[in-house]
Order: structure tokens, then sequence, then C-alpha cells
């Protein structure tokens, strides 16, 4: 019971730290009366996508709940709890992405204006709104998780709350990446190429709306999107105990205080204590450049990586070997699983980073494709993004591998518990990313010293590439928890092995890899329609708008009506590709001729081929970005340059890739793995 009394009380401190983190971002500077006015825009904006976004999804989360409470009372083997611990999740997962928007709204202009003071403030008051975010989702999944645990002791409720975090994580980045990305988009072709101004120009009607994507997006949709893979690696190691117990040489029992269910949550309070004390080491000079930038965070990272390292050793001698006896071998093996998982991370976000930032040769060769046109520069970007994928799958095979060695089925889970250990830092340098990018937007519209906006840029530039490395991160641990779900889901149905040479393996392992190609074909037409629908009402308004195009004083875009464009687009595309996520699985294993068998390879081939195209999608948009940065930060004639307008299309088309489909896709294996655990009562 320590155990879950220290995950409790990490809960609660990273709740007290976000709003540490918070009063310190709020107490920062505003600005200007118009930079003020262009952050309450974005903010207002903002508030009213998730409002109508939350209200949609509101009537899904309801029907699933009566779906799941008619299972428990009138079906079989289904537990009608697991409804209650659905709607937890549901609104805990809501809670978690709204807090982190909320902060990171009221961030862009405080961060715009410290930039007028220099680059280390910028750069902390940015770095807080992004640890608000961070330590919040951690805060918030370990409690739900630890409490719901403490109340039904039942690794099969408790997947519920998984199931209503993935539910929200799904819509919230589908949603948000549809509406980002068909402003940015948009904005671009209609702006930077068509009208040739600048990115973030005030004339450009779409860019409050990208503004607000950008919260909606990469902080509400990041923030959930992590949310569930934190919840969702604790839960499979919950379902997996006996497993392990079983390897160690334990007596199998499941229970409120066996040593195997009490660990994962001792692992990840250890982890939200090393990331707190990781924030305080993130700070840089004055004078800087992109190199020293990342080290600045890194510096953080790595810090907290080994603190976690460290703290783990601690805690699993605690919860192992000294109250239950099950000796040093043990605790050498369960530290042995969470080290795999931790490093494997930390190696997954370097290599993330080596293709996708332009300190490095491969973003630097696109950007020197761009010479000879955009399509040079999409065919080297995409092929950069496939290649991309060697090290990551290399990594995670041997983190599977490994911690399969050293502690079972099990050692997965907690591998994959070891490497979200660290999410509150982790996190914090993705979320920072949007609100340096719409602090350079605030810069640019009120006008300020170009000396802000080259400052500003440093940020964004760094931000493209913190991200990636996210994204990356994100894959790799939604690879390593949908593996231990679906591990999980094997045991409830009984399936001591999935056999690939039965049929009907073999033919849900072929809709299991479809899926994603089905699922990212969806979310990437539906940002195309909606960027149409963008480029179409920014040409109308420099067409009839007297005087905008020149910008002449006084005259306003009707910033307004591309907002509402973009919300309509995303909350009307995001309903097919959620739906099959969930609907997909339930359908195979309901069908007589398939089965329990047929939802195990379906699960096996949506892994492989989702994690291959998530992973080649995510790096080939942060690439195609960066090189166009590095491009306007002076390479090849800079801004305005034929080189730049090749890879300002090359940025384009990597819009969807990196911000929409990609990362949609972690969460799509997730949500199926934890359908199927949900639901497999019904299979059998």
């Amino acid at each position: 019971m320590d155990g879950l009394i220290l995950a409790i009380v990490a809960g609660l401190a990273a709740l007290v730290f976000a709003a540490f983190l918070a009063m310190r971002v709020l107490a920062a500077d505003e600005g200007t009366d118009r930079m003020k006015e262009i952050g309450a825009a974005i903010q207002e904006g903002a508030n009213a996508f998730l409002k109508r976004e939350y209200t949609v999804l509101a009537g899904f989360v309801v029907i699933v709940f009566i779906v799941l409470l008619v299972l428990g009372l009138y079906g079989e083997g289904q537990d009608e709890r697991t409804a209650y611990a659905y709607i937890v999740g549901a609104i805990a997962s809501a809670v978690a992405g709204f807090a982190g928007m909320r902060i990171a709204v009221k961030a862009n202009m405080r961060t715009a204006s410290a930039a007028r003071i220099g680059l280390n403030r910028a750069l902390r008051v940015a770095f807080s709104s992004g640890g608000v975010m961070g330590v919040t989702v951690v805060g918030i999944g370990l409690l739900g998780a630890v409490i719901l645990w403490i109340i039904f002791e039942d690794p099969n409720i408790v997947a519920g709350f998984s199931f209503g975090a993935s539910s929200i994580a799904l819509f919230a980045r589908v949603g948000g990446g549809i509406y980002t990305k068909a402003a940015d988009v948009g904005g671009d072709l209609a702006g930077k190429v068509e009208a040739g101004i600048p990115e973030d120009d005030p004339r450009n009607a779409a860019v409050i709306a990208d503004n607000v994507g950008d919260n909606v997006g990469d902080v509400a949709g990041m923030g959930a999107d992590l949310f569930e893979s934190y919840v969702g690696s604790i839960i499979a190691s919950l379902a997996l105990a006996a497993t392990g117990a079983a390897f160690l040489g334990a007596p199998e029992t499941i229970s409120r205080e066996a040593p195997l269910t009490v660990l994962p949550f001792a692992i990840a309070a250890v982890g939200i204590v090393a990331s707190i004390i990781g924030t305080f080491l993130v700070r840089t000079g004055e004078t800087t450049n992109i190199g020293s930038l990342l080290w600045s965070l890194r510096r953080g990272i790595f810090a907290a990586a080994i603190l976690a390292l460290a703290g783990s050793f601690g805690a699993i001698y605690w919860v192992i070997e000294s109250q239950s006896g099950l000796g040093m071998d043990s605790v050498w093996q369960l530290w042995g699983a969470v080290a795999v998982g931790l490093g494997a991370g930390v190696i997954i976000g370097v290599s993330t980073e080596y293709y996708t930032s332009y300190e490095y040769k491969p973003t630097r060769g696109i950007a020197g494709r761009a010479v000879t046109g955009p399509a040079t520069v999409i065919i080297s970007g995409f092929a950069t993004g496939m290649l991309s994928t060697v090290i990551p799958v290399i990594v995670i095979a041997a983190a599977v591998i490994g911690a399969h060695e050293l502690a079972g089925l099990y050692g997965i889970a907690i591998a994959a518990v070891g490497m979200l250990s660290t999410l509150g830092i982790t996190l914090a340098t993705d979320a920072y990313g949007p609100v340096a990018d719409n602090a350079g937007a605030i810069a640019e519209q009120a006008h300020l010293d170009p000396e802000v906006r080259e400052r500003t840029d440093a940020l964004d530039s760094l931000g493209n590439t913190t991200a990636a490395t996210g994204k990356g991160f994100a894959i790799g641990s939604a690879v390593l928890t949908a593996l231990a779900l679906m591990a999980a889901y094997a045991n409830v149905v009984g399936l001591d092995a999935i056999d690939l040479l039965e049929v009907s393996t073999l033919v849900g392992l072929l809709i299991g890899a479809l899926m994603p190609f089905v699922f990212s074909a969806l979310t990437m037409e539906a940002v195309g329609r909606a960027a149409q629908d963008m480029v179409e009402e920014v040409r109308r308004q420099f067409n009839e708008i007297p005087g905008l195009r020149e910008g002449k004083e006084g005259v306003r875009a009707e910033y307004a009506r591309c907002v509402d464009i973009s919300t309509k687009g995303a909350l009307r595309e995001m309903i097919i590709p959620g739906l099959l996520a969930v609907v997909v699985p339930i359908a195979v294993g309901m069908t007589p001729f398939l089965g329990k068998e047929a939802v195990g390879g379906l699960l096996i081939g949506a892994i492989a081929a989702g994690s291959l195209l998530a992973i080649t999608m995510a790096n080939s948009g942060g690439a195609w970005d960066n090189a166009k940065k590095y491009i306007e930060a002076g390479a090849l004639e800079g801004k305005g340059g034929e080189p730049h307008k090749a890879a300002v299309v090359g940025d384009t088309v990597g819009d969807p890739f990196k911000d929409t489909s990609g990362p949609s896709l972690n969460i799509l294996l997730k949500l199926m793995s934890i359908v199927a655990l949900v639901f497999a009562p019904q299979f059998i």
C-alpha cells in the first residue's frame, strides 16, 4: 500500500507544480495592446473549437458508456463497472488537454513580450507553459489510474479508464490536427505561395485560425495522445502482473498490494519527481544558436532520465526485495527492463532529431534539392522519412527482446512504463513548440522589432525539432504499450500463442495492416478538403476587401470566417476515422468465422504497419518543415527566392503528414488494442 500512497502523493505534487508553472507564466508581461488583442482572438478561437469538439465527443462517450453498461449488466464476462472507469478516463483526458491548452494560449503573447527582453526569458516562459501540459498529464493520469485500482482492484475494469482516455485522444488528435493543418496549408498556399506575403502576415485571413490550430492540435491533441500512452502502459502492467509473477517465480496473485501491481505506480511516481527536477535545468544564454538551444532542452531531459533510472532502482528494491522477498535477481531483472525502456526512448528521440533538425545532413540535403523545384524536395523528404524508420524499429525490436528476456511479457509493459516515466519533461519540450510558433506570429502581426522575430524564430525552429522528437517518442511508446496490451488481450481470451498459420489470424493481420493506410488516407483527404475551402476564402477576401492585399491602414481581414471553416471541417471530418478504430476490432471479434484469433492478427498487422507509416510521415513532415526553416535562416537565397518557394510546397505537403495523420496513428494502435482488451469477453 505504501507504493500506492507514494503514487498519490507524486500525482498531487505534479498538479501543485503545474499550478506553480502556470502562475509563473501568468505573471509574465502580456505586451502591448495590439499583442493582447491578438492573444485574445487566439484564445477565443481555441476555446470555441474545444467547446464544440467536446460537445460532439460527449455524445460519443455517452453512447459507448451505455453500451459498456448494458454489456456489463446483461452480457457474459463483462463488468458494468468498466463503464464507470470509461467515463472517468474520458473526463480526465479532456481536462488534461484543456488545462494545457488554456495556459498555452495565455503564454503565446507573454513569450513574444519576453522575447523583446531576451532569448532566455522567452525560452523560460514558453517552456514553463509546456511544463504545465507535461506535469498535468502525468499528474492526472497517475492519480486516475491509482485511485481506480484502489477502488476496483481489477485490471480489466481499470482498462476502461484507458479506453476512455483513448477515445478522447483519437478525436482530439484527429480533430485538432485537421483544424490546424487546414488553416496552415490553406494560409501558406494562398498567402506565401500565391500572394507572396510573409508567414503570419496580418493580411492573411487564415493567420488567426492557424494560431488557434497550433494550440488545439499540437498542445491539447498531443497531450491527450501521451496521456493515453501513459495510463495504457500502467494498465498493461497491471493486466500482465500474473505473467510477471510466474516468470519471476512468485505466487501468481493479482491484488491491490501485490508487488508487481504496485511497481508501475512506484516507477511512475519516481519519474514525476525526476521530471520536475529536470525542468529547472532548462535555460540558455542570450547569444546562442540552434545547437546550444537544443542542448539546453537535452540537459533537462537527460538529467531527468538519469534521475528516473536511479530512482527506479530504489523503488524496485523497496517494492520487490524489501516487501516481497523475491530477491536481488528479480530486482536487477525488473530494473533492467525499466532501463531498456528509458534507453530506447532516448535513442529514438536522438534518432528523430538527427533526421529532422537542420543542424544535420538529412534535412540540409532536402533543402539542397529545392534548387531544382518542389518535386525533388518532396522525393527527398519522403525518402528521408522512410530511411528514418530503420533506427527506431531496430531499437524497439531490441527493447522488446531485452525486456522479454529479463521479465517476460510483464517486462515489455514495465519497459513502456520506464520509457514514459519522464513524460512530464518530455511532453513539456514538445508542447512548448506551438507556443514559440505563436509568439513569432504575434510578433509579426504586432509589428515588433525584427530582433524579436529572430528570437522567436530560433525558438520556433527548435520547437519543430522537439515536436518531431516528441512524435518519435510517442510512436515508440505507443508500440511498446500496444504490444503489452495485445499480450494482455491474449491472456484474457486464453490464447497461449497467436498462430499466423491460422487462416482467421492471417485475415485479421491483413485487415490490421490495411487500417493505418485507410485511416491516413481519410485524415489526409480531410485536411485537403478543408484546406481547399480555406484557400478559396483567403482568395475571396483578397479580391473583395479593398486595400487588404496592399495592407492599407485600418483594413482588417475577416479572421472569424476562417476560424469557422477550420472548426466545421475538423468536426465534420473527424467522425469516420475515429469510429473505424472502435468498430473494426469489435466487428472482427464478433464475426463467427474470424473471432478472437483474428483480432490477435489484426493487432499484429496494425502495430507493424502503423508504426512504420507513423514514423515515416512524422519525420518526413518534420524534415520538410525544417528544410524550409533552414532556407529562411539564410541558405540558398533565403526568403522569397525560388528554392524557398519550392521548400514551402514541401512544407505544406508535410503539414498533414507530421501533425495530423502521423501522430494520430499512435492512438489508432493503442485504441484498437484497448478496445480488443475491453471487449475481449465478447469474443470468447
